[in-house]
């Protein structure tokens, strides 16, 4: 049985119980059983579903792969552990975020705290082989998030969906926008030349989330 947060098993149920699913865990405990590497550790697969619960999210950002090194993978989206050094791309978001609010980050690279106030950090693929990126991209999870991207569209009102760089912004077609905001922009990595820098993101969703009589995020860690 799949080990996720009780009200994302009731929302994704019949998805557990599909075929490719069904295929999918089995791929998963055989290259365990060969000895292969995958990141986030097994009870982190879905750490991003355990912290943010289905009636919670407020807002979802849209990560591609889990990173690929030894101890970075957290099952969230752009977050790596407090003693991991800020990748290039999360260092980005940092500066966009002072830039847009005004405020100082403190560097920390775990996003736990936006998690916890309504963020879902969802990557598309949910784990990957060590030192292997989109190791993991053929084997069913992106069937499986756009399932989770599409009932967040569906049964919630009012989110907020960032979508950074053309993979997350494809999704766009998976939600409703006159239920939500959308929000694109370019991949706030340094491969992108500053082009995420000014979108306000950050302030445009707090902004969306008030108007619609929700609590706004705390970007500040």
């Amino acid at each position: 049985m799949v080990k996720i947060e009780d009200s994302w098993r009731k929302a994704l149920q019949s998805e557990f119980d599909k075929a490719y699913f069904v295929e999918l865990v089995s791929f998963l405990h055989s290259e365990k059983a060969s000895g292969t590497v995958i990141y986030p550790p097994g009870p982190q697969i879905f750490r991003a579903f355990d912290l943010c619960p289905f009636d919670k999210v407020k807002a979802v950002i849209l990560g591609q792969d889990p990173y690929h090194g030894p101890g970075q993978a957290m099952g969230l989206s752009f977050s790596v552990p407090d003693n991991v050094p800020p990748p290039p791309s999360l260092k980005n978001i940092f500066k966009e975020i002072e830039s847009d609010l005004g405020i100082s980050m403190s560097g920390r690279p775990n996003l736990e705290g936006w998690a916890s106030q309504g963020v879902l950090l969802l990557n598309a693929v949910l784990t990957v082989r060590q030192a292997q990126p989109a190791s993991h991209s053929g084997i069913g999870w992106q069937r499986f998030t756009d399932e989770v991207i599409r009932k967040l569209s569906e049964e919630r009102d009012n989110l907020v969906f960032l979508l950074w760089g053309n993979y997350a912004r494809s999704k766009r077609e998976l939600i409703d926008s006159s239920r939500h905001c959308i929000l694109e922009a370019a991949h706030p990595s340094p491969l992108a030349r500053g082009a995420f820098f000014g979108c306000r993101h950050f302030s445009k969703a707090n902004d969306y989330l008030v108007k619609h009589d929700k609590t706004p995020i705390n970007w500040q860690l």
